[in-house]
Formats: C-alpha cells, sequence, structure tokens
C-alpha cells in the first residue's frame, strides 16, 4: 500500500495592505496562465508554484515538465517552501530534471525547516529508504513526527507504523493506535483503516468489531479499497 501522498498546501501572502492583498489572491487563484506567469515575473513565488502545478500536469498548457520544474525553482527560490518540496520530489523521481537523491534531500529539507508538513514527510522517507542520505530510521522517525505535528495527517499514519513496527522507535501498540487515530481524525483513509485493524486485532486498544468496522467504514468513505474490503467482509461476519 502507498502511503507516500502528495498533497499541495496552500500558503497566505501577507505584509501588504488589504488592496493590493486582494489582488494578489485573485491572481494567485486564477486559472489563467498569462495571468499567473505576469504575476510570477512580478515576483509572486505562489503565482510561480501555481503556474508550474499547471505546467507539471498538463492543465491548462501544454504538459512540460522542464517548465513546471523551472518554475518550482523560482517558487523556491522566492522563499515558497511548497515549491522546494514539489521542486524535491521532480529531483527524486527524475522528472524534467536529472534524478538526484541528494538534492531532493536538500530540498526536503528546505522545505520542512519553511514549515511545510508534506516536505517533512518526504524527507522522512529518503531517511527511511536510505537515499540521498545515510539510512537513520530514527531520523526517519523524527521528521514524520515533525509532519504529524504540524498537521500533515499522513506523517501521523506512517510514524505510527514505525510504532508499529518498532523501527527507528520502541514498538509502542498504544502509541500506534493514538497516532492512527489523530491520522483518521485529520482525514487519512489509511489511518482509518489501521485503526480498524487495530480494534479488529485487539491491539493497543481493547478488541472491538463494532469499532473495527467503523473505522473501515471511514476508511471506504474516503476511497480507501482494502478499508471497503474488510468493512464488507465483516458486516457479513456478524
Amino acid at each position: 500500500m502507498n502511503l507516500r501522498y502528495l498533497f499541495l498546501i496552500s500558503i497566505l501572502v501577507t505584509a501588504c495592505v488589504f488592496s493590493s492583498c486582494s489582488r494578489a489572491e485573485e491572481t494567485t487563484n486564477s486559472k489563467d496562465p498569462k495571468v499567473l506567469k505576469a504575476q510570477c515575473d512580478r515576483g509572486d513565488a505562489k503565482a510561480c508554484l501555481s503556474l508550474g502545478a499547471m505546467y507539471n500536469e498538463g492543465t491548462g498548457v501544454t504538459q512540460d515538465s522542464f517548465q513546471a520544474v523551472a518554475l518550482y525553482r523560482k517558487a523556491c527560490d522566492g522563499g515558497n517552501a511548497e515549491g522546494c518540496s514539489n521542486l524535491g520530489w521532480m529531483y527524486k523521481n527524475g522528472t524534467g530534471v536529472t534524478q538526484d537523491f541528494t538534492q531532493a534531500v536538500a530540498l526536503y529539507r528546505k522545505a520542512c525547516d519553511g514549515g511545510n508538513a508534506e516536505g517533512c514527510v518526504l524527507l522522512g522517507f529518503m531517511y527511511e529508504d536510505g537515499k540521498g542520505v545515510t539510512q537513520d530510521f530514527f531520523q526517519a522517525a523524527e521528521f514524520l513526527r515533525k509532519a504529524c505535528d504540524g498537521g500533515y495527517a499522513g506523517g501521523c499514519t506512517s510514524l505510527g507504523l514505525m510504532y508499529a513496527n518498532g523501527t527507528g522507535v520502541t514498538q509502542d501498540s498504544f502509541q500506534t493506535v493514538a497516532l492512527y487515530r489523530k491520522a483518521c481524525d485529520g482525514g487519512d483513509a489509511v489511518g482509518c483503516y489501521f485503526l480498524g485493524v487495530m480494534y479488529e486485532g485487539g491491539e493497543g486498544v481493547k478488541q472491538s468489531n463494532t469499532d473495527a468496522l467503523n473505522y473501515y467504514g471511514k476508511a471506504c468513505d474516503l476511497k480507501d479499497e482494502d478499508g471497503c474490503e474488510n468493512y464488507a467482509r465483516l458486516k457479513k461476519e456478524r
């Protein structure tokens, strides 16, 4: 199961008077690539990020990974932490640039240091896999914890898995449950699914098929196929 979700995190434009903030927000939220390009050229890092995402996905423009890289770089250089995270992803996967794990790590670290929880998660995965850095499960857990504390629900799920397996941390079923619960409450389908597994197996919580069914149902509602399958199975067994 792939836990490595990539979510785009919005940031606010600050330190401006109301009228100029309104104009910046209007252009940043625009789906017109010409408007975004003009705003990006004037130094709006968020506009560069938005335009980069359009080129990366081929939305409203011809798909162009090289353009996406250039725009993510401009966003990152302009202080947009999300731009750094996205640029790191491009380096990690070799999309629009030569694959470079070391550069990906540096960009994820810059994103994480800039308050981007997604960057912290991705940096944690690099430490977990030993790509661009020496494999270090303790460091992986620390960055996943930072992401979880920063509101990234998927980071809570991934940290919960580390506690479940005793990887980089002392194995702790109670902590695992707490983290899965936090992830599920934050809208992470996989966290809901694993919380259902914990309830069904009575690990870290009192065994309860009723609660297991509830969390499998939540996972299913959030489009998790395993959650749907387990919900149907457990419902049938009752």
